[in-house]
Order: structure tokens, then C-alpha cells, then sequence
């Protein structure tokens, strides 16, 4: 019997959890949109590494894009990969 409290009692923190941070993710997403709306309003000039990114994909060499995203940029690997599919 214990073990079945136990249980629902850890299935509510994982629910409780799983809504926060989905709370927190569309709230992520409306402030980067609210960013890039003000970005684009002050024209602010794009990243200078995204000419060099923009090159290496019509080379095809998508790997070495996400790596340069990487490395220039401090992303992990999948906000970089997002971060060159969005060019």
C-alpha cells in the first residue's frame, strides 16, 4: 500500500514538473520573439559568423556549420543545429 502513495505521490511531482517547464518553454519563446521583433526594429545587424555559416551550407557541409556555430557562439549542439537550420 505504502508503495502505491509513494508512487502517485512521485507521479504528481513528475506532472507538476513536466507543466512548469512547458511554461516556462512557451514563455522562453515568447520573449525570444519579442527580441526579435525588437531587432529587427533597431536593425540590428546580424551575427558576422552567419555569412561564413550561410557558405559552408550551400557547400553542403552542414556538420562543420553546426561545429563553427559551436565554437563561435557557445551553443550546445542542438541550438546550434536549430540555430543553422533557421538560415
Amino acid at each position: 500500500m505504502m508503495e502505491y502513495i509513494i508512487l502517485g505521490v512521485l507521479l504528481v511531482i513528475i506532472f507538476m514538473l513536466y507543466d512548469k517547464l512547458t511554461k516556462l518553454e512557451m514563455r522562453f519563446n515568447r520573449m525570444k520573439a519579442t527580441l526579435d521583433q525588437i531587432a529587427n526594429q533597431v536593425e540590428v545587424s546580424e551575427h558576422p559568423i552567419n555569412d561564413e555559416l550561410r557558405k559552408l551550407l550551400k557547400e553542403g557541409k552542414d556538420v562543420q556549420a553546426v561545429k563553427k556555430a559551436r565554437e563561435v557562439l557557445g551553443l550546445s549542439l542542438l541550438e546550434a543545429k536549430l540555430y543553422v537550420d533557421a538560415l
